[in-house]
């Protein structure tokens, strides 16, 4: 019986080990502290901060809290693809990648958040200023994230704009010598002045004695001015504004054999806006400020770097499982020849990262007989286009893609081998991220849990792009990525009563979900888009939602949809729209998620590095499940400095 049992124990490891070998990728790879809530998703921001039972007011402050916990006041990182001016207005991605915007960036994720949670939000253009309002009990309350305060009315509600509007307005009736004198408003607030103050004002802890708001930034002299009734709408007034938002990004950390990502709690002067783009952000050197450390940022900066590498693994064939196309190859014991040598030899290797990049090489070790060479060409629209890095013939230790690359968070390299005997030995990619410190898993003193999950085996094609023609050469625009248009002119407004724009997109596996939206604009009540799927060609098309009218300035709307059919791996997604007035798309995004063909799970490895009075630390984690959990205890207080992420041997 112990001998049964036994081989039975055997042959359930080999069956692992076997099942281990076919997987070609692990996707969803998560490492969470316990020090740090987990915001790499929208569905997972709303588990670690919207709990049951909670009422509305203490959603909104949820909301206001992330926001605060994860973003710090500076100048905004610029992608060229929302916001208006191409910063990124996307509250996942601005808590993961970068941890730093400016007030409209603030404005777009207060309301996505606080729609995300079931509540109404929207945004307002002040004096100097953008901030947000969430709705309920039947009354709009402020809620600044960038400059970290709200306001108190005498029941002890939070206050909306126009009850501050009002309240420093009727201030100034009283004292007319301090409209507009910055100077008599800054020696006011000291000693707790401010407290003679506007009473709305007055009643907040977020002035410190001398009226200064948490971050030091700006204090009650500067929210006297951003309240004082102006702003850039009718007669030069406040005015309400949606501040759109894009929405579907997710950290999902995928590895295959050979591939790594290491994320460092440190920076090496690199940033999104480093190619002129913008200017860069003074969290690049600067700490971030006391306040962050009371809400839990346990990380010594703001702007961390990344490190995303992958070693092609060609010996025995296993590259075949994490690659997108291996067609007319046969492999060797460490590389890989031309089958048919009348016909090209076709590699493609596909480099999704959860973090932005922005900069990237990639060695070729070429076999090349006379005659012999390999194109090595770039896709950063989902491969619908190429472009040619180099002709090789010899070895290439590192051809730059990073012109091609910054700013994209997947890329596709193409190598072509053409000729008798051609092969590849190596291929060796390196990509260099942006991350935000705040988000990664930290540490603090004493016993710190961390949890490891992996799955669902799903990864993401992207559809996002601008829609201006002066950013072209500085991100993807929606041509690019080759709609059919029609009635629909070059900045994507309606030419006639009715119109659409139809993106096609194809997926490596079979197609799980649709995930789509926009911020759209349509000014009549009757305006609006429909979004709509067809999974037939074209022939038919399903409308999921739709889009309607009165938006003012715009509106934001993103819908998921998983009733596709069996064995899809390509879809359109369309916006139809009808107008009457105004029916146009200021930004979109359509992500298509799919089932990894190769995915599965494999033992990863964690390694973490850290530092304790100055001494190095290490800890080496094999997680063998795909649901695991361990403890790392810390003496003295911790100074975080690398996580690393690898399939283990």
């Amino acid at each position: 019986m112990k001998f049964a049992l036994a081989l039975l124990c055997s042959l359930a490891i080999v069956l692992t080990n076997l099942r281990a070998a076919e997987v070609g990728i692990v996707s969803h790879i998560k490492v969470l502290s316990d020090k740090v809530e987990d915001v790499s998703s929208m569905e997972a921001w709303k588990k670690s901060f919207i709990k049951d039972g909670m009422t509305d007011e203490q959603k909104a402050l949820a909301v206001w809290t992330t926001v605060v916990k994860f973003r710090h006041q500076d100048i905004p990182p610029i992608e060229f693809l929302t916001g208006d001016g191409g910063d990124v207005h996307d509250p996942i991605k601005t808590f993961n990648v970068y941890g730093y915007n400016m007030c409209c960036c603030e404005s777009s994720n207060i309301c996505a958040l606080a729609r995300y949670a079931g509540l109404k939000a929207r945004g307002w253009g002040i004096n100097a200023h953008s901030v947000p309002e969430i709705e309920y009990g039947g009354a709009w309350h402020l809620y600044d994230a960038s400059l970290i305060c709200f306001f108190k009315k005498s029941d002890g509600s939070v206050a909306g704009v126009e009850d501050i509007l009002g309240d420093v307005s009727k201030w100034y009736e009283k004292n007319p010598d301090y409209r507009k004198n910055n100077d008599k408003l800054l020696k006011f607030m000291r000693d707790n002045g401010w407290k003679n103050g506007p009473s709305i004002l007055a009643n907040t802890s977020a002035y410190d004695q001398n009226g200064w708001l948490p971050a030091a930034t700006h204090g009650w002299y500067s929210t006297m001015q951003e309240y004082d009734g102006r702003g850039g709408g009718k007669d030069n007034k406040a005015f309400l504004y949606e501040y759109g938002y894009s929405q579907g990004y997710e950290v999902n950390i995928q590895l295959r054999p050979g591939e790594r990502i290491t994320r460092n709690w440190s920076n090496k002067g690199l940033q999104i806006n480093m190619d002129g783009s913008g200017a860069p952000p003074g969290c690049l050197t600067e700490k971030v400020g006391k306040y962050a450390a009371a809400m839990g940022d346990r990380a010594p900066g703001r702007i961390g770097y990344g490190i995303h590498d992958y070693a092609v693994p060609f010996e025995n064939g296993s590259y075949r499982s994490g690659a997108l196309l291996v067609e007319n190859l046969e492999d060797g014991d460490e590389s890989v020849h031309v089958k048919d040598p009348t016909k090209p030899g076709v590699l493609i290797v596909r480099m999704a990262s959860p973090y932005v990049i922005l900069n990237g090489v990639v060695a070729v070790g070429c076999i090349t007989p006379e005659h012999g060479e390999i194109a090595v060409d770039v896709s950063v629209n989902n491969g619908q286009d190429w472009n040619e890095v180099k002709k090789v013939h010899e070895w290439a230790n590192g051809l730059s893609l990073s012109k091609l690359i910054i700013r994209h968070y997947s890329y596709c390299v193409r190598f072509t081998l053409k000729g008798k005997g051609t092969g590849l030995k190596n291929v060796n990619f390196e990509d260099e991220v942006q991350l935000s410190q705040r988000a990664l898993p930290a540490f603090d003193t004493g016993d710190n849990k961390i949890t490891f999950s992996a799955g669902p085996d799903e990864g993401t094609v992207t559809i996002e792009a601008n829609n201006a023609a002066d950013n072209k050469g500085k991100q993807l625009t929606y041509a690019d990525f080759h709609p059919v248009l029609d009635h629909v002119n070059k900045m994507l407004v309606l030419e006639a009563g009715a119109g659409s724009i139809t993106f096609p997109i194809k997926t490596p596996g079979d197609m799980t979900r649709l995930r789509f939206g926009s911020f759209y604009r349509a000014r009549d009540a009757k305006d609006g888009w429909d979004y709509q799927v067809s999974f037939d060609g074209g022939k038919t098309y399903k409308t999921i939602d739709h889009a309607a009218g009165l938006t003012g300035n715009g509106q934001c709307k993103y819908v998921t949809f998983a009733e596709i059919p069996p064995n899809t791996k390509e879809a359109f997604v369309r916006f139809a729209g009808q107008q009457r007035n105004t029916t146009m798309l200021s930004n979109f995004r359509i992500d298509a998620d799919y089932k990894e063909p190769a995915g599965g799970f494999r033992p990863v490895k964690i390694s973490y590095a850290w530092e304790e009075e100055g001494q190095p630390k290490q800890d080496v984690h094999i997680a063998k499940s795909a649901e695991d959990a361990y403890a790392i205890h810390c003496d003295k207080k911790p100074l975080m400095k690398s996580i690393v992420l690898e399939l283990a041997e």
